[in-house]
């Protein structure tokens, strides 16, 4: 049996991956899982969790795949991508997809941007219509400064780790990303030592990739990497 852990981000929850491992779903046999970290879902109640509790909680639905399953993928969005890429270097893994992952993040360009459109909406009075406004607001509000502390602990660490993947690794980035930029993508393909790895652009698509305009051609890439090389 095959297994996939699809990990989401730092103050998300499952549903950042969920049009994907929908899509994957409805393609395939396999067992997919998208657990949802501590603190983290559609109530965000980070205060008090630490970085090594999401490591821990990745790290055991992990293990039980790997207890099911004989051929497991990893797929990890944001943060999630960064818990990904570590539990890649401990774990015999057969292939890891990196979605926006977050080894650099805050794209100021395109955050600039962003903030523009919501400088404009705001002018016109449908600021509360803008989609990044009522997601970050929320967010914003519901992130204590002890929880991004965490999330800045948790690059650190895992960052230097990242040559030690070996995996056939598939790295997808939206250029319309204000949350990580693209130099976070350009790193990845340099620094992991696989002998396969493929970047994956998106022309369109802002940080959330698995609901942005090109999000058809990341199911399709991403479905096709997986299923490459199946006996």
């Amino acid at each position: 049996m095959i297994g996939c852990l699809c990990i989401h981000g730092f103050t998300g929850g499952p549903y950042e991956v969920e049009p994907l491992a929908q899509y994957l779903q409805e393609r395939t046999n396999w067992l997919i899982e998208t657990p949802c970290l501590p603190g983290h879902g559609e109530q965000l109640q980070l205060k008090g969790v630490t970085y090594d509790q999401w490591l821990q909680t990745a790290e055991e639905e992990l293990q039980k795949l790997l207890n099911k399953c004989d051929t497991v993928y990893l797929v990890g969005f944001s943060m999630g991508g960064v818990i990904a890429g570590y539990l890649a270097t401990k774990y015999s893994v057969q292939k890891l997809v990196l979605l926006s992952a977050a080894v650099y993040y805050i794209n100021p360009k395109q955050m600039f941007s962003d903030i523009r459109g919501m400088v404009r909406d705001s002018f016109t009075g449908r600021l509360k219509e803008n989609p990044l406004f009522v997601r970050y607001k929320t967010k914003i509000v519901h992130t204590p400064l002890t929880a991004t502390l965490e999330f800045r602990k948790l690059v650190s660490e895992v960052r230097p780790m990242l040559k030690e993947i070996s995996v056939p690794t598939l790295i997808v980035q939206g250029e319309k990303d204000g949350i990580v930029p693209l130099k976070s993508a350009h790193y990845l393909y340099k620094t992991i030592r696989s002998p396969v790895k493929k970047l994956l652009f998106l022309p369109s698509s802002g940080h959330l990739v698995c609901h942005g305009p090109d999000r058809q051609q990341l199911f399709g890439e991403v479905e096709k990497f997986l299923q490459e090389n199946l006996s």
